[in-house]
């Protein structure tokens, strides 16, 4: 399967894939946030929030182009609707980073680790996906892969959760990491919602 598209309009290609990169740089960064035992939280946190920036820089120069083409490479809702979705990724990596250093978790625990871990290969396998959009053959190995490591964030959510109702003895401990813990989540299933895009993308045009 081939996108029918002008020359210049393969740019569209370009801008999503510099949105996974960007989702990349967040998700290698809030690993080493969560590996930290000095203290940088805030550092991090900031590097983090840039990265968040310049990716909005990205989907604000998508959305103009959009605005501005005439022709697209697919369904111009589809090309917006993926943008959102890329966008969406790195704001919870964001909201992650910042929900550390707003609560001032100090310790971070295993499942936490596991929960940056698993973003970080979701980043891996959606900017392969990404890259692989205008000629996706064996692009379908990438969406199993996103989809199978969704299920695993699934699993350390539930024992996450499940650990925390039954070993916490201070209310507000428990308060700060089941919002963590939600919003960790919450990133995993928006990089599900991506896979889920790029499949209907590519079912429309085979």
């Amino acid at each position: 399967m081939a996108f029918s598209l002008l020359p210049r309009e393969n740019e569209y290609f370009s801008l999503f894939s510099q949105m996974t990169v960007k989702i990349q740089e967040a998700s290698n960064i809030l690993v080493e946030m969560m590996q930290d035992t000095n203290g940088n939280s805030e550092s991090y946190a900031k590097q983090i929030k840039d990265v968040e920036h310049s990716c909005d820089e990205v989907t604000h120069n998508l959305t103009v182009k959009l605005n501005k083409s005439f022709i697209t490479p697919f369904d111009r809702e589809d090309i917006y609707t993926l943008s959102v979705a890329l966008d969406d990724v790195i704001d919870y990596i964001d909201a992650a980073a910042r929900a550390i250093l707003m609560y001032d978790i100090k310790e971070i625990n295993e499942h936490t680790h596991r929960f940056a871990k698993v973003i970080q290969s979701l980043a891996i396998e959606l900017h392969s996906a990404i890259s692989m959009l205008e000629k996706p053959d064996g692009l379908n190995e990438h969406i199993v892969e996103i989809h199978r490591l969704e299920n695993e964030a699934d699993d350390i959510y539930f024992r996450a959760i499940g650990e925390l109702f039954r070993n916490s003895t201070e209310p507000v401990t428990l308060i700060k990491f089941k919002e963590l813990y939600e919003i960790l989540e919450n990133a995993t299933d928006r990089c599900e919602h991506v896979a889920n895009i790029v499949e209907g993308i590519i079912l429309k045009h085979t």
